[in-house]
């Protein structure tokens, strides 16, 4: 059985058979600027913004994985999270897992997601729920996070898609030259 899917750049991948080779950074970089965060619920807002966001709030060592910490979306899409963290949706998450663990190692970045971007993402999330909806909450699993220090303000997909590109370029340059910028 396979589950076949065609990328942007043309490229066919069964997403139960993924490999290094299936991914493209211009892929990520146009598919997540074309997906809207909280299931379309506001302005549109991709997650290719947001993950721009994630890399620069989180440690500057974890910033690569903080632009490529939603890049299994991608190849699944996504499923909003408080229905994600179901046991209803566990071999969702294992499909999901192993992708973005290809991704990880794509990218030669550690297969567990950095604690820095896990609160980077937390503290975007706050930020863009007080920024992109009208009647904003906190739900429980943020309880005790501060909002990010940013206003949201979203922009369109190819604005999007540019500014991940950028940011990845910067972020590869960066880790060429070593370790303070040498």
């Amino acid at each position: 059985m396979t589950a076949q899917i065609m990328t942007h750049s043309g490229r066919v991948v069964d997403l139960l058979d993924f490999h290094v080779s299936d991914v493209s950074v211009s892929d990520v970089a146009y598919a997540l600027s074309h997906l809207c965060r909280y299931c379309g619920h506001v302005e549109f807002y991709s997650v290719a913004q947001h993950s721009v966001l994630v890399s620069l709030a989180c440690a500057p060592e974890d910033a690569l994985w903080g632009l490529l910490h939603d890049a299994a979306e991608v190849y699944v899409a996504d499923v909003p999270g408080p229905l994600k963290r179901t046991p209803a949706l566990a071999g969702y998450r294992a499909v999901e897992d192993r992708i973005q663990a290809v991704i990880a190692r794509k990218f030669r970045l550690p297969t567990s997601q950095p604690e820095s971007v896990d609160l980077a993402d937390k503290r975007l999330a706050l930020a863009e729920m007080r920024d992109l909806f009208p009647a904003p909450r906190d739900p429980d699993y943020l309880t005790g996070i501060e909002p990010a220090a940013v206003r949201v303000v979203p922009v369109g997909p190819a604005r999007a898609n540019r500014l991940f590109l950028e940011r990845y370029v910067e972020l590869v340059l960066m880790r060429s030259r070593g370790p303070a910028g040498v």
